[in-house]
């Protein structure tokens, strides 16, 4: 796993060793950030269950202003902080579960990464996306990472605008309405 474009390109980024954690692979990643193309250049950017950091870190490397990583796992947290570090293009680390961050503040982003854990259910999804409906800024993307059987979640506010397919996996990006 690596650092694919951008200042940071080629910069390996470790993995927590258990199979708790699934980071995205390259292709896939490529995938995402070939399609949201200059809509990260100067975005503010919501990791939430970041894992190893690999997507936020991927949006520092290609012009985002800032990056938030929100994660809940302790193995996963000290690799996230040890990529933060050796990648060295900022970004704040929250240890914690997602819901209470999303309740609890009122920071908006303009790019939102939702990876869940894939055992997480289509309810607990809905929820999350429920929540991001208020923290994402008018016309921002969020990106959700799904198992292909994995249902769409549809909320008021968040309009899908693509999906993918990639192998097992499931990629829906949706845009907020401008209000």
């Amino acid at each position: 796993m690596r650092i694919i474009a951008g200042e940071a390109k080629g910069r390996r980024l470790k993995a927590p060793k258990d199979q708790g954690t699934r980071p995205m692979q390259d292709r896939i990643k490529e995938a995402v950030f070939s399609s949201l193309g200059s809509a990260v250049v100067g975005a503010s950017v919501l990791d939430l269950y970041a894992g190893t950091g690999s997507m936020g870190l991927e949006a520092l490397s290609r012009g985002a202003s800032r990056a938030v990583f929100v994660e809940r796992d302790r193995k996963a947290l000290a690799v996230l902080r040890d990529n933060c570090a050796a990648v060295a293009l900022g970004g704040d680390v929250v240890a914690g579960d997602v819901a209470p961050f999303l309740a609890s503040g009122s920071e908006v982003f303009d790019l939102v990464f939702v990876d869940p854990p894939y055992p997480d259910s289509d309810e607990s999804v809905l929820a999350t996306m429920a929540a991001l409906s208020r923290r994402t800024a008018p016309d921002g993307l969020v990106v959700l990472h799904r198992p292909v059987e994995a249902t769409v979640p549809e909320t008021e506010s968040l309009v899908l605008v693509d999906e993918r397919r990639y192998g097992g996996a499931q990629l829906w990006r949706f845009k907020k309405e401008s209000t």
